[in-house]
């Protein structure tokens, strides 16, 4: 569940005029800085990318889920659910299953914290920089 300055922020920065993605980005720093202090761990910098951009979802910033073909079909069909709900109810905290919602952290408490590292971060974002068109 994100903080609330962090919702206050993504909302300052919406009327502000500035994109949906630097909203959702205070989203993606705050779940780097959980990874990092131990609060949970990650498999990849993508998981807690993802992670962070689920949450801005679900807290109501209006970013669109990602086109067919940029990613899994499981993964689009998760973001459209999480889009559409913020949509609708934005910044209810309800959690669904508790027993659901233990069993997601627990599984995140045994992923590794080095993929939030600055290594890791600068690894990705040249990869992800790479397979962007070069402009002319």
């Amino acid at each position: 569940m994100p903080e609330k300055q962090i919702v206050e922020k993504a909302q300052q920065d919406l009327r502000e005029g500035k994109s949906p993605s630097t909203a959702a980005g205070e989203f993606v720093r705050e779940e780097i800085h959980h990874v990092r202090e131990g609060k949970h761990g990650a498999r990849s910098p993508q998981q807690a990318i993802a992670i962070g951009l689920s949450e801005a979802r679900r807290a109501g910033v209006p970013l669109k889920p990602p086109r067919e073909g940029k990613t899994s079909a499981v993964s689009r069909k998760s973001a459209e659910r999480d889009y559409e709900k913020g949509q609708r109810h934005p910044q209810r905290h309800k959690e669904g299953s508790s027993p659901r919602s233990r069993a997601r952290t627990r599984a995140l408490k045994r992923e590794g914290k080095d993929s939030a590292s600055q290594a890791a971060l600068s690894r990705h974002a040249k990869t992800a920089a790479r397979s962007r068109r070069r402009t002319a």
